[in-house]
């Protein structure tokens, strides 16, 4: 019977050696300086993990409206008045530059680089919706410099732009906040615009628009022209997109090719099908590959 004690259910446990007159957790001091020292810890964690749950729901905010923003400007294809989609949707980006000085306070006197997680996916996105609006407006990429411009803030024009760039000691005094969007969040950006420009050109096909394939197609190219001097040795996500940079242009370039071989003899109101079937074949190939 002792042999089954020793090995079954019955033996001992291994904190049973020990004395039982260890002390109770009320007799800690609670004021001793290891207690504080960790109390603070407590605290300042607590606050970091409060402030980046604040972050990642300003950034779903974000993502939200840029989506909006951007299937408003795709109207264009079909509107009959441009300036009042390009105007409307100039206010949807300054309400997400709202949200976006609110990260910007947020991160005031923080390392951006512990928060950046919670704030990419929003970051990438308004990246997206306004290179696709100076698209529209420009035919040409807008850059990182000329994004993060847009990303100065002051208190006195609640929000908005500062024309005048002024020195440390009168932005304190100014209540100037600021945002900078880093190279990764802009190529990241940058390359989930290139769908954009790819349904950009099924509308306008669909709409008898011939030019706007041609152009798009030539962009394409020289954005993944760019793409290609980085290859993997960049980031993962970067690298990870142009696969699907690829894909996008190579269904630009065959539609835009259908479009020169036959398009003279398909009406304009057809080519939206040739379109659609070039881009379907493309995909089956892809697939079987």
């Amino acid at each position: 019977m002792s042999n089954k004690e020793g090995s079954g259910g019955f033996r001992k446990r291994k904190h049973d050696n020990f004395p039982h007159n260890r002390r109770e957790g009320k007799d800690v001091n609670s004021s001793s300086p290891v207690m504080l020292a960790f109390k603070s810890f407590q605290q300042e964690l607590d606050a970091r993990h409060d402030k980046y749950e604040r972050l990642v729901k300003l950034s779903r905010d974000i993502t939200v409206e840029s989506k909006r923003t951007i299937f408003l400007l795709h109207r264009i294809t079909s509107a009959p008045d441009m300036e009042e989609i390009l105007a409307e949707s100039e206010i949807k980006l300054d309400g997400v530059r709202q949200k976006i000085l609110q990260v910007a306070q947020e991160l005031s006197g923080e390392d951006i680089n512990q928060f950046h997680r919670a704030i990419t996916t929003g970051l990438q996105e308004y990246v997206e919706a306004v290179s696709f609006q100076h698209f529209i407006k420009t035919r040409s990429l807008i850059s990182m410099d000329e994004i993060n411009k847009q990303l100065i803030f002051t208190t006195e024009d609640n929000g908005k732009e500062n024309k005048t760039p002024s020195s440390d000691a009168q932005d304190k005094q100014l209540g100037t906040w600021s945002l900078k969007i880093t190279p990764v969040d802009y190529l990241l950006g940058v390359a989930d615009l290139t769908g954009e420009l790819m349904r950009m050109c099924i509308n306008s096909v669909g709409n008898g628009d011939i030019d706007t394939p041609f152009e798009v197609s030539q962009f394409l190219r020289q954005v993944y022209d760019g793409f290609s001097f980085i290859g993997n040795t960049g980031p993962y996500e970067v690298s990870k997109k142009l696969y699907t940079l690829k894909q996008s242009l190579a269904k630009v370039e065959n539609a835009c090719y259908a479009l020169k071989v036959r398009g003279s003899e398909i009406p304009k109101h057809m080519l939206a099908d040739v379109f659609s079937v070039k881009t379907e074949i493309i995909d089956q190939e892809e697939g079987i590959s």
